[in-house]
């Protein structure tokens, strides 16, 4: 019987669980913060750690339940789940509620805390959602897996790009109210995966998962879905529309290295430029013949497929791996050479961004936002390409207009979110 070393007491099956504090303003780590681990089925605590200089405490052994459970589906939790709080000087409060720990897996809880905004502290809460395995969601609506390119806001990205960042819509597309979050790429793809299969699962299974959870994600983005609807993010957290994302959650560090091994990947078919529209479902509460299955992908794995012919079962032998190129920033339709004399929405959107970016590099003229590519919008795209090492055209080309995307991103800070 294995011993917690923290607590002394024998316990069965385990997990490890590994939690980060940063900052949000700084993004630095933030040693002495204090956290506290808490067993979240009785509020027993467990233990208190002070964070060291990286911002960390010791991995922490915990109790989880079987590893069967986690292997067919059941009526019984596959994970343990536990409350983490934490305090540092100067930030606010917060509370993990529900963090996630399986069998034989390390758990990976970073959290950012918001600086002191007062006097008093406001305490954060975060419920990470059970993973939807066992607590099943929305189903998703059906769409087309290839969007037709004759229809109007449709397919504007001139190429696949792996997109520094994405713009999550906490909610139904609709809902007005709905926090929009900007989160790296990766860390998206680790996100959903983690709320969506299970990280004890065959590593054949977690890639063929992955990819097509990566897959759907760049369709959205290379179509610009959304943004030709006239919304402002790439994808949204709703089930019934895309795929299940969830603001601090817990997230698995087999999933993760699986993640940053492939996520330049993407699921293609011949003749088709853009990343399929690969929609799957559990497989136990909802079936969805000609998309993937879940739980039968774990099972196909388990009968030796590898991770392409799990795809091809489902999505046909045409189906094959392809690969995109990165690029920095948040993707927006590249709209073709702009220059003096241009006009127009994407104008606007640039003379946006540069004034944004003045205000760090005051070398670049600020411009008057009326969408009218004039001599002043000229001097100032001079200028940022003088600054940022571009040939000095004061036109807008395809790299100058990913540049300015990408320092846009960096100085306005919404990456932090």
């Amino acid at each position: 019987m294995e011993v917690d070393l923290t607590t002394g007491n024998s316990i069965g099956s385990s997990g490890e669980l590994s939690v980060e504090i940063f900052g949000r303003d700084t993004g630095e780590p933030l040693p002495g913060a204090t956290v506290s681990i808490y067993n979240a089925t009785d509020g027993s605590l467990i233990r208190t750690f002070t964070a060291d200089e990286a911002g960390q405490i010791p991995l922490l052994r915990l109790q989880s339940p079987p590893l069967e459970y986690s292997l067919e589906p059941g009526a019984a939790q596959p994970y343990s789940q536990y409350n983490i709080t934490v305090q540092a000087a100067g930030y606010e409060p917060l509370e993990i509620i529900d963090a996630e720990v399986f069998p034989d897996q390390l758990a990976l809880q970073p959290i950012l805390l918001n600086p002191l905004a007062g006097e008093t502290p406001v305490e954060e809460e975060i419920v990470v959602p059970g993973n939807t395995l066992f607590v099943p969601s929305t189903p998703k609506v059906p769409e087309a897996e290839i969007k037709p390119v004759t229809e109007t806001g449709e397919i504007v990205l001139s190429r696949v790009v792996i997109p520094e960042y994405v713009v999550v819509h906490d909610g139904v597309p609709s809902n007005r109210d709905a926090k929009n979050y900007y989160v790296t790429y990766r860390d998206y793809i680790k996100n959903v995966a983690s709320s969506e299969i299970y990280a004890t699962w065959p590593d054949a299974a977690i890639r063929a998962n992955v990819l097509a959870i990566m897959s759907f994600t760049l369709n959205r983005v290379y179509t610009e879905w959304y943004r030709g609807k006239g919304y402002d993010f790439t994808i949204t957290s709703s089930t019934a529309y895309d795929q299940k994302w969830s603001y601090g959650r817990t997230v698995f560090e087999s999933i993760s290295q699986i993640v940053d091994e492939m996520y330049t990947n993407y699921l293609s078919r011949p003749n088709v430029r853009q990343p399929i529209l690969t929609q799957y479902c559990d497989g136990k509460n909802v079936t969805c013949p000609n998309w993937m299955s879940q739980w039968g992908s774990k099972n196909l794995a388990d009968q030796g497929l590898r991770t392409i012919e799990i795809l091809r079962y489902y999505y046909g032998n045409d189906m094959f791996i392809n690969t995109a190129e990165e690029i920095s920033g948040i993707p927006s339709s590249y709209p073709g050479e702009l220059g003096i004399g241009s006009s127009g929405s994407k104008v606007r959107q640039l003379q946006e961004q540069l004034n944004a970016i003045s205000r760090n590099y005051p070398a670049i003229p600020r411009v008057n936002e009326d969408g009218v590519y004039g001599p002043l919008t000229a001097e100032s795209v001079e200028e940022f390409q003088s600054i940022f090492g571009l040939p000095i055209t004061g036109a807008i080309d395809y790299r100058t207009w990913y540049k300015i995307s990408q320092i846009y991103v960096g100085v306005t800070g919404i990456a932090e979110l």
